[in-house]
Formats: C-alpha cells, sequence, structure tokens
C-alpha cells in the first residue's frame, strides 16, 4: 500500500534521532511530527489524530508505557498502531509494552529502514482489517464483536475497549473458529511481517485477549493452547447484522 499521506507521530527525546527518523520517514512519503516529551505528545495527539504513533519507552517527564496506556483508554485513537522503541537488551520493556497494547517494538539501535518496514507491515494490516470486515455483528461466548466500529460487548453490558493489534487478532479467530492457528499464522495476519526466532509478540497478543476476554481459567477454556501447534478458539461463532 502507498505510504503517501499517512500521518506518523514519534516522540523522542534524542534530537538526533527525531532529526534523522522526520527526514527518513518524510522522504517515503509520511507525513511525520516530532515531539521530545510526553507532555508535547499528549497536546499533539489531542489536536491532531495520527495514523500511526512511534513510542520510545525513556522519556524525560514519563515513559512510553505510560504513554502507550493514555492513547489505548483514549477512544479518539484507541486503535491507533503503536510502535515502541525499547532497550535491545531488556526483555521486561518489550512484554510490558505489548501488555499495555503495543502493536510492535523495536530495539534501538536500529535501523530507519526496518523501522519503515515495520511501519508499512502495521497499515497495511489496518487496511487489510477494515477492507474485511465482512459482517457486521459477531457473536460467541456472551460476547458481541461489531466488526465495523470494533465496538466489543459482552451480555453483562461491559464493554471492552480493543487496540488494532487486539481487533486484529480477535477477527483471525473469529473468522476460523475451531481450526489451530500456529504462530507465524497470527504473526502475519496480526502484525503484518513474520516473526523473528523467540519472538514473544503473538504469545504476549494471545494473553492480553484472553484477559479482554475473561478468559483467565487454568488451563483456559475459550482460546486453548495446542501444544507445539498453536492456537485455537473453542466457540461457535454466530453472525449477522445489528447495532
Amino acid at each position: 500500500m502507498s505510504s503517501l499521506g499517512k500521518s506518523i507521530l514519534l516522540v523522542d527525546d534524542d534530537q538526533e534521532i527525531r532529526d534523522l527518523l522526520d527526514i527518513y520517514l518524510t522522504r517515503a512519503g509520511f507525513q511525520v511530527s516530532t515531539v521530545s516529551d510526553g507532555a508535547g505528545f499528549r497536546k499533539a495527539l489531542e489536536h491532531t489524530p495520527c495514523d500511526l504513533l512511534i513510542l520510545d519507552v525513556m522519556l524525560p517527564d514519563e515513559d512510553g508505557f505510560s504513554l502507550c496506556r493514555w492513547v489505548r483508554q483514549h477512544p479518539r485513537c484507541a486503535q491507533t498502531p503503536i510502535i515502541m522503541l525499547t532497550a535491545s537488551s531488556d526483555e521486561t520493556d518489550r512484554v510490558l509494552g505489548l501488555e499495555l497494547g503495543a502493536d510492535d517494538y523495536l530495539g534501538k539501535p536500529f535501523s530507519p529502514r526496518e523501522l519503515q518496514a515495520r511501519i508499512k507491515a502495521l497499515l497495511r494490516r489496518v487496511q487489510f482489517a477494515s477492507a474485511g470486515a465482512g459482517h457486521e455483528i459477531m457473536a460467541f461466548e456472551g460476547w458481541r464483536l461489531n466488526t465495523v466500529t470494533h465496538r466489543l460487548f459482552h451480555t453483562d453490558g461491559e464493554e471492552v475497549i480493543l487496540s488494532g493489534a487486539d481487533f486484529a487478532l480477535l477477527k483471525l479467530f473469529l473468522d476460523h473458529p475451531q481450526q489451530i492457528l500456529d504462530r507465524d499464522t497470527i504473526g502475519n495476519a496480526t502484525r503484518g511481517r513474520d516473526l523473528m526466532p523467540l519472538d514473544r509478540i503473538v504469545d504476549m497478543a494471545v494473553s492480553r485477549l484472553r484477559q479482554r476476554l475473561r478468559d483467565t481459567e487454568k488451563p483456559p477454556r475459550l482460546i486453548r493452547t495446542i501444544r507445539g501447534s498453536g492456537y485455537q478458539l473453542a466457540a461457535e461463532v454466530t453472525t449477522g447484522h445489528g447495532h
């Protein structure tokens, strides 16, 4: 897909990185805005919605995790894709970022080319999810997902806010109920890219979705782990139209 016109907001306190990525991504056809701290990020996003966000973990006033949490709780941008820039050696940063709703992560130092590839992959996923919405309502195990608005409701009235990654993963399971989906299939469908060796991003995404769906029994009842194979949605899914 074309990157022309797609807007990116980057927050990083390193001016050299901001300037480098501004030049590189602008040349690639993106509209780039950069800020140096959390306050600037919040102000920028309140005024101008973006197609994708890049958050550095270490910032002078607040960390990227709190910004990620804030974005996911903000109705207007809850589904905006987020890439987090983390210390390459710190697995904890990556896991926490994914738990809070980041869509992908990149360890520093990184190449701008790799970041651009991750950006394009996530934007392709967003476009694919929007184009393939299909049935408006998908119902399963006491839940109702509106595939147009991405809103998820339980029969008790609770609404769960889904990030773009949450929605993509749930929609994949609902499109393939009772089928075993391997990690590579899930990675390609939800991240738009192949997984790296030892990449825990799929397992963290499934764990996060289980929390959203109250699937917290041991072992999980709704999204089953099929050892050595992948994951399976153990539910009947009905589709239709509604509010």
